[in-house]
């Protein structure tokens, strides 16, 4: 297993979550992180990223101003700060990597994680 996301969980509108992605040592090194969401019936759609130095992050306009992508490079880890969910982030969150990019379009995700849910009720 090469990358371990956790944290999802079931929570009310309004709440807060954190996402935490354990990445292998080989995989962090010069790769750019990032989360992606899919829900029911839906595409898998970009959610935030970052590059691998950490130092620029982009989001998906529906997320920004409530999400925060963070890595520790220390830790092979990144996590998603999700506050005031709304019912409509209701998904199943995967980690995604890419090599010396950003994941943003998923054809250009090297390894996904194995996802994990999150359900926001109303």
């Amino acid at each position: 297993v090469q990358l371990q996301a956790c944290g999802g969980g079931l929570v009310q509108a309004g709440g807060s979550l954190r996402l935490s992605c354990a990445a292998s040592r080989r995989i962090f090194s010069n790769y750019g992180m990032g989360w992606f969401r899919q829900a029911p019936g839906k595409e898998r759609e970009f959610v935030a990223a970052l590059k691998w130095s950490g130092d620029i992050t982009y989001y998906a306009a529906s997320v920004k101003g409530r999400f925060t992508i963070s890595r520790d490079n220390a830790k092979n880890t990144v996590w998603l700060q999700m506050n005031s969910l709304k019912p409509e982030d209701t998904a199943v969150y995967y980690c995604a990597a890419s090599l010396l990019t950003v994941p943003s379009i998923p054809t250009n995700v090297n390894y996904w994680g194995q996802g994990t849910q999150v359900t926001v009720s109303s």
